[in-house]
């Protein structure tokens, strides 16, 4: 049996040059110049499909449309290699086809296997490769033959200074940017069908997956299944978490009072949001206003973007880094869940939170001072700035569980003692004069006290 010892981005650019792109005669023995349409309420005749068969055959590689596109165009168009159907063999893109082609020979050399079972499992799967897609076109053209496809099969391995294929290359993080666009997937299956080929039938579609996410440094989640292309598990990677020791703890100390019925009453900001509260009005501030009614800072005990929590004054957010590709990442998942509606909207609500507890650098400066954000962009101006913009023109439904952190946030504030203490740091303490004033006044108070006791002692 063939070692899989696959490793991204090889792996990537072998999906993206065996079968492949998709205006090539590869997927089908038809060469008539043809166009296909998705009919995404279709059923097969067996009956409703499953929700998680719909989520996999429902398109899900789709064209970002004009109005998503025109803020940031630059966001949704791969710089340096394509690998999906919209992109292929534009211009600026062509320099990477030759190591798409190093890819594939050193894949297949690898495998001990032929090209044609390869293309001959593909051709299994076609109409769900179809499927991926929204619409794709094919112009009749025929696949570009390379040398590498006319060479007897030698050995081809990749050297140490191979401009793509080493660890220290600087092209590496333009090419993590470029499989995160949209409109540059390809779907999964194809891979998932290569690697059980190179291993007689054996699939190892969770091994792939945790390939994927050990590239971009996620937790590696050992349940997904088959998941639809690389934003979708880069996606399910953000949102997994990763029960840390602690929090197991509090877990277990928690099942304890309860079942011993020592667990006390919850206090407001815990308790569930009730629908009278759901109608009130919600208090939304910065997080440097928030910090002045006294609610505390601190990192989630997880990476997970839905661990956030509010309870006891505390609110915890998880660990985010972000530097020049963030952008781009999050409006593409963004953009993701707002066409593909099976997969739900926990990055965009995420964003839409921090978008509301940031309103300019010393909200950031805030956060980073805790540990929550960390960049390396210029400033933290220009964090702020990035946050701010990518809720541009969006318009999100609401999540439960961020509408119920929000509901005890806006409850903690509301308090007396919290309204008095946030007017009081915002009026005082937030200016040093007016600080200086502050303690002055307070000195001078202070004097006249005494010299009135003074004044009394001695008239006694």
């Amino acid at each position: 049996m063939a070692s899989i010892g696959l490793g991204l981005p090889q792996t990537s650019y072998t999906l993206a040059r065996l079968p492949l792109s998709m205006d090539s005669p590869l997927l089908s023995p038809r060469t008539e110049t043809w166009e296909t349409r998705v009919n995404i309420f279709a059923l097969s005749p067996e009956g409703t499909p499953s929700d998680e068969q719909q989520y996999r055959k429902s398109p899900s590689i789709y064209r970002v449309p004009g109005y998503i596109t025109n803020l940031n165009p630059k966001a949704h168009k791969p710089q340096v290699v394509s690998f999906g159907p919209y992109h292929h063999d534009e211009v600026h893109l062509r320099p990477m086809e030759e190591h798409k082609d190093t890819a594939l020979h050193h894949f297949l050399k690898r495998s001990g296997k032929s090209r044609a079972l390869f293309l001959e499992s593909l051709r299994e799967v076609e109409q769900d490769l179809r499927r991926a897609t929204v619409r794709w076109t094919r112009s009749g053209r025929r696949a570009r033959r390379t040398n590498h496809e006319d060479r007897d099969r030698e050995e081809c391995g990749y050297p140490n200074n191979h401009p793509i294929f080493n660890k220290r290359t600087h092209i590496k993080p333009y090419i993590r940017r470029d499989m995160l666009m949209l409109e540059n997937q390809l779907p999964m299956l194809v891979l998932y069908q290569l690697v059980a080929v190179e291993n007689n039938g054996m699939e190892r579609d969770e091994y792939i997956n945790q390939l994927i996410l050990r590239f971009y440094s996620l937790w590696e989640d050992r349940g997904m299944g088959r998941c639809l292309h690389v934003v979708d598990i880069y996606r399910k990677g953000l949102l997994t978490k990763k029960v840390q020791h602690e929090e197991t703890k509090q877990t277990c100390w928690s099942a304890i009072k309860q079942k011993f019925g020592l667990a006390t009453e919850q206090n407001d900001e815990t308790k569930p949001a009730t629908k009278q509260t759901k109608e009130t009005e919600q208090i939304i501030r910065s997080a440097t206003e928030l910090n002045e009614t006294g609610i505390q800072f601190k990192k989630s005990p997880t990476n997970s973007l839905k661990d956030i929590t509010f309870a006891r004054g505390v609110l915890k957010l998880p660990v985010i880094m972000v530097d020049d590709a963030t952008e781009s990442m999050f409006l593409n998942l963004m953009t993701f869940e707002r066409l593909h509606i099976e997969a739900g909207k926990e990055i965009s609500s995420y964003i839409a939170f921090m978008n509301t507890i940031i309103n300019d650098r010393r909200d950031v400066a805030l956060l980073h001072t805790e540990g929550i954000i960390q960049h390396a962009m210029g400033s933290d101006k220009e964090v702020a700035k990035l946050f701010n913009s990518l809720c541009k023109e969006v318009t999100l439904a609401s999540d439960s569980s961020l509408d119920a952190v929000q509901e005890q946030i806006s409850k903690y504030c509301k308090k007396p003692w919290n309204k008095w203490r946030a007017d009081l740091n915002h009026t005082y303490f937030g200016n040093p004069w007016a600080l200086v004033s502050l303690l002055a006044a307070i000195f001078l108070f202070t004097l006249t006290i005494i010299q009135t006791v003074y004044a009394l002692l001695s008239y006694y």
